[in-house]
């Protein structure tokens, strides 16, 4: 579901200002207390995030097609797209499906996982959570499958580590409230991991990705997803990031792919979308929020993009559900 954001404030982070779309839905949180040898495998969440934080001890994540990463303590692992992986002692163990080991159930959301032999304890805090706005599965779509982050890495080594400290710390003690800390604390884990990653990666530094990050074209794009059914217009956009015209058409395109204004059409038809699919607002509230001068306006640039009509969009998802 998509909700009205404030507007971006005068030398905001452009960053900072995307990620904050990203609002965080937690749906399973687990405490891992694992003895060698050991093997759990996890099979594709779709739709979901995936993380693994290693508090004590030391495992491996593996992912098809790509090599186990040894994991020591203070070590973070997210798979952005709910790719399958193992989680383990010794990657030559053989594995175990998760939904096969049995949990104790702490909450609706927070459960513990005792299991394995007589070996080496390995303690983890696991998680997935789903994302609720457009913004985020742009871009999650923009990010590799498995993002692994040392805390021993002098950038990444402070807020990993002390943020670590107070998930293990909840995590072990169970106090009344203390699904809550942990919810929130896994929540900034993630977005804390999304932008060393987006900040550090030769990867994030070209596209989507690098645009997001510069000061005037990314700055312009927060501006975009925060207000999409703004009076948006060239003139005002270069204007608010302090460039011509040109020079901000030209960078724009050339960072992002698109022109701006193409960018801010796609952008509110996927807006739109979400909302079609995911609230029952009218065809009406969602053209006037998204700042089309009329529903029939809306429907026909609606179609045009998709090739379905708002209507039947949302008459094919009911009846998907349904069957």
């Amino acid at each position: 579901m998509t909700y009205p954001s404030p507007p971006l404030a005068d030398g905001a982070d452009p960053l900072g200002a995307s990620l904050h779309l990203l609002r965080l839905e937690g749906t399973l949180y687990n405490r891992g207390e694992l003895t060698a040898p050991w093997s759990v495998s996890v099979p594709r969440l779709d739709g979901q995030l995936a993380f693994l934080a290693v508090t004590h001890g030391r495992c491996f994540l593996g992912v098809d097609g790509e090599a186990p990463i040894p994991m020591a303590p203070g070590d973070l692992a997210i798979m952005p797209h709910g790719t399958p992986h193992t989680v383990c002692s010794d990657p030559d163990f053989p594995a175990i499906p998760l939904i096969d080991i049995p949990v104790e159930k702490v909450s609706e959301r927070l459960e513990v996982l005792r299991h394995g032999g007589s070996g080496e304890m390995t303690r983890t805090m696991y998680g997935c959570v789903r994302f609720d706005h457009v913004a985020a599965h742009n871009l999650v779509s923009h990010l590799p499958r498995v993002i692994h982050i040392d805390s021993w890495d002098n950038d990444a080594g402070s807020w990993l580590q002390s943020t670590l400290r107070l998930v293990a710390r909840e995590a072990a003690q169970l106090r009344p409230g203390g699904e809550t800390v942990i919810t929130r604390l896994s929540d900034i884990l993630v977005i804390q991991a999304l932008r060393f990653w987006l900040e550090n990666s030769p990867d994030a530094q070209r596209g989507w990705l690098a645009a997001l990050r510069d000061p005037q074209i990314g700055r312009a794009m927060a501006m975009i997803h925060a207000e999409p059914g703004a009076d948006w217009s060239m003139n005002r956009l270069a204007r608010a990031v302090g460039m011509s015209r040109s020079a901000f058409a030209a960078s724009f395109t050339a960072q992002v792919g698109v022109a701006p204004m193409t960018y801010v059409r796609h952008w509110r038809l996927s807006i739109a979308r979400d909302r079609l699919l995911n609230t029952k607002d009218a065809q009406a509230s969602i053209a006037h929020d998204l700042g089309y001068q009329s529903e029939a306006a809306f429907c026909r640039a609606f179609r045009r993009h998709y090739s379905i009509a708002p209507g039947s969009m949302r008459k094919w998802s009911a009846n998907d559900v349904r069957d």
